[in-house]
């Protein structure tokens, strides 16, 4: 992250000042990427959140498409000078080009934001332990997490059309439920609507069919983060799940940010990640010092 420090300067300041205000979402540090609109009748843009504003890259002369998946596929080198030049251009000593930035300057009040990414699938994972034991209680009390869950990740393939914006209304799903008293299921709405808190990330190039990413070189795949809405329908949840696992109760509806923060605008809040005393350790081939510290 060495090409990058400049850009994550704590004292750095932006001229524009809404991006100094104390607990703003968008100081000059994060410069997270979205799409936006100025209406429903246009093509979507590339944004970059500062402050209240999302700059235009393209309006800004810092890109020339607007292709949200052609830059999530650049190369990291690429990506991290696109980075600084935005910083450059938006940092309060000396910018570079502010006139030409000043004008790519919108209100977000404004505009209306979009799926950050076009998303042509995704897997959700468990990641976290309390999160898989607090779930697993819900339909085994008495045997919340099972033995693979510290072996082997843990997901299933989502409906990716079923992808929305954070903010955008959906039916309540219906399905089969039963009873415990029930001898058969009945077809309703559910009553037992639930969501997850999730991290979404966004994986910018990929690989070939049948040729894997090694552990070392999986972290230069993934863009950024983004937050995630897992929606969940668990009374109906809890008919389908087995063998197979979710199906209709999990994949009517996710939500995700409008915002990706790019993993160079979190790596100061990195810290090393290491299994409690006691715990198996990953297979070989889960398992990296590059990724864990």
């Amino acid at each position: 992250m060495e090409a990058c420090n400049e850009t994550l300067n704590p004292a750095l300041r932006s001229w524009v000042t809404t991006a100094n205000l104390s607990g703003t979402d968008f100081p000059i540090q994060n410069l997270p990427f979205g799409r936006f609109r100025l209406s429903s009748n246009e093509q979507w843009r590339i944004g970059v959140a500062i402050g209240d504003k999302v700059l235009d890259l393209k309006a800004a002369d810092l890109i020339n498409h607007a292709d949200m998946n052609q830059l999530l596929a650049m190369k990291k080198e690429a990506r991290v000078a696109l980075r600084i030049a935005i910083s450059r251009g938006l940092k309060e000593d000396a910018p570079i080009n502010r006139s030409t930035l000043e004008k790519a300057l919108i209100p977000q009040s404004s505009v209306e934001m979009g799926m950050p990414c076009d998303v042509g699938d995704y897997t959700d994972f468990y990641v976290g332990i309390h999160h898989a034991t607090a779930v697993g209680k819900l339909f085994r009390p008495d045997n919340p997490l099972l033995p693979n869950y510290k072996w082997v990740p843990i997901g299933y393939h989502g409906r990716s059309s079923t992808l929305n914006v954070s903010g955008t209304s959906f039916p309540r799903p219906c399905g089969q439920v039963k009873a415990a008293d029930a001898e058969v299921p009945n077809l309703q709405p559910s009553t037992r609507l639930d969501f997850e808190l999730e991290l979404g990330v966004v994986i910018g190039q990929g690989n070939h069919q049948g040729q894997p990413i090694s552990i070392e070189e999986a972290e230069g795949h993934v863009f950024g983060l983004t937050l995630f809405n897992d929606w969940s329908a668990r009374d109906i949840q809890a008919w389908e799940y087995q063998p197979l696992g979710p199906f209709l109760s999990k994949n009517f509806a996710s939500t995700l940010s409008p915002w990706i923060v790019t993993m160079e605008a979190l790596s100061p809040f990195r810290q090393e990640f290491k299994r409690a005393d006691g715990e198996p350790q990953p297979l070989p081939y889960l398992n990296s010092e590059t990724n864990s510290k």
